[in-house]
């Protein structure tokens, strides 16, 4: 089982190291919370947006610090173009500044930069900056950064559904094999393992069109901080409750 240096809290501080097990492979975030973390520090959404971005350098480091292996993160999803046009159009130049500003570390961090979601929307200076991230870090092994980029569940499913029907129209597939596995292999996240542990901030607590299919087992945690405001003593306390856990898959535990 794979350990970790882990900060126990005691007496609500973080004073010493312990060691935990059971640590989540693979971590999804919805990132929420940044137009209100703005509105309550009487700054403009961009603000919050701004702040969102760099806090995600924050904890794509922590989560490497602490092992996790995939750390899927809703950056934009195909509802957030019904937003004003001037605040879509401020988040679609942040992934370029976030790739000037952080990419450097992220390589010698040893991160692989992944997304998921329908390209054709975005703009080319979105994907080119997003493609280029993803070249530059290809060969890196360490931890999966995954960037949920325009992208929707349902949409997903859907045209995975249509990819089937297709294969099967031309006898590439047989009804009959199409099980779990294979449907799987036509969503965004094919070779990728589940999500162990979702994480949502801001006090909603919803999926909002986020790995519908693929969090069917994953364990659920919320909290009332803006992701502004989600630093490492709140991921941390995530994987804490995480342990505590029992994940029977539908099933029972092995009783000693």
């Amino acid at each position: 089982m794979f350990k970790i240096p882990f900060f126990k809290k005691n007496k609500n501080k973080t004073d010493h190291i312990d060691h935990i097990e059971n640590v989540p492979e693979h971590v999804a975030i919805i990132m929420d919370g940044n137009g209100r973390w703005a509105k309550k520090k009487g700054l403009p959404r961009f603000a919050g947006h701004k702040q969102g971005m760099d806090n995600v350098r924050n904890i794509v480091r922590r989560a490497n610090n602490r092992g996790i292996k995939i750390l899927t993160m809703y950056a934009f999803s195909t509802e957030n173009w019904k937003r004003p046009r001037d605040e879509v159009d401020y988040i679609m130049k942040l992934p370029k500044e976030f790739i000037h500003n952080y990419l450097p570390e992220l390589i010698q961090e040893n991160v692989r930069i992944q997304t998921i979601g329908d390209f054709n929307l975005l703009p080319a200076h979105t994907k080119q900056a997003v493609n280029e991230a993803k070249e530059r870090t290809k060969s890196n092994d360490g931890l999966i950064l995954n960037i949920a980029l325009n992208y929707g569940s349902r949409g997903e499913i859907l045209q995975a559904v249509q990819q089937l029907v297709k294969e099967v129209e031309s006898d590439k597939l047989s009804p009959d094999t199409i099980d779990e596995q294979v449907l799987a292999k036509y969503l965004y996240t094919t070779g990728l393992k589940d999500p162990d542990l979702v994480i949502r901030t801001s006090g909603e607590q919803r999926l909002s069109n986020f790995l519908l299919w693929q969090v069917a087992y994953a364990e659920f945690w919320f909290t009332d901080k803006y992701w502004p405001d989600f630093d490492d003593e709140a991921f941390d306390k995530a994987l804490l409750d995480y342990q505590n856990r029992k994940r029977r898959f539908g099933g029972l535990t092995n009783k000693k």
